[in-house]
């Protein structure tokens, strides 16, 4: 099929991978509790948009660079990090009664879809899974240049979104009356600490050797 062996095989992987809990699924799981439905679908598209951002360059091969740039790995990790600790700090010291909470979900859905594509993108692991994981499912007679990996990094991408949308709608419907009561003052918080485990993750990464 189009230079791919095991399609079946690598879409039960996919749907396997996808419900394991990763940065990813935290981050959207952050936004959904603190800011509700429509911040949580904003943070899913720009997870999606990098991951596609990742799929087209492991199917050219930019990607590689990464793995071969001890400097570039460090680098990208660093940004990466330190971006995520920066939106937990932020959410950490936001106003933390539910009036705040309510001006958090006017003035930031605008600027989520962008915080979400940088999480992804600026995540070196997510680079050397797709080198890692879409390989084995090529076929090693491939003729057809980028077009497998591009169909196994979209079939990724199809299953992770649909995964993600649930989390959001399940974690929107539990969190709504926490969010309007009183439990609001907390979530800003407990969001701001997400992002910085994300953080401190994300800088514990080590480079495949």
């Amino acid at each position: 099929m189009l230079g791919i062996d095991h399609y079946t095989v690598f879409l039960v992987s996919c749907v396997v991978l996808n419900i394991t809990p990763g940065s990813d699924t935290l981050y959207i799981l952050g936004r959904s509790l603190a800011q509700g439905r429509a911040a949580g679908m904003m943070s899913v598209f720009g997870i999606i948009s990098g991951a596609i951002v990742h799929t087209v360059l492991a199917a050219y091969g930019l990607s590689l660079i990464l793995m071969k740039s001890a400097l570039a790995f460090q680098l990208i990790k660093w940004i990466g990090a330190a971006y995520l600790i920066y939106m937990g700090i932020k959410a950490l010291r936001s106003k933390s009664d539910a009036s705040g909470m309510k001006q958090m979900e006017r003035t930031a859905n605008r600027k989520i879809y962008m915080q979400g594509f940088l999480t992804n993108l600026l995540n070196p692991k997510v680079a050397l899974f797709y080198l890692a994981f879409l390989p084995q499912f090529v076929s090693a007679d491939n003729s057809y240049g980028a077009i497998p990996f591009l169909i196994l990094g979209l079939t990724f991408i199809t299953t992770g979104t649909l995964w993600c949308c649930l989390i959001v709608l399940g974690t929107e419907l539990a969190s709504r009356r926490l969010r309007s009561g009183s439990m609001a003052k907390y979530l800003n918080k407990l969001t701001g600490i997400i992002f910085i485990a994300l953080g401190i993750k994300l800088l514990r990464t080590v480079k495949p050797s």
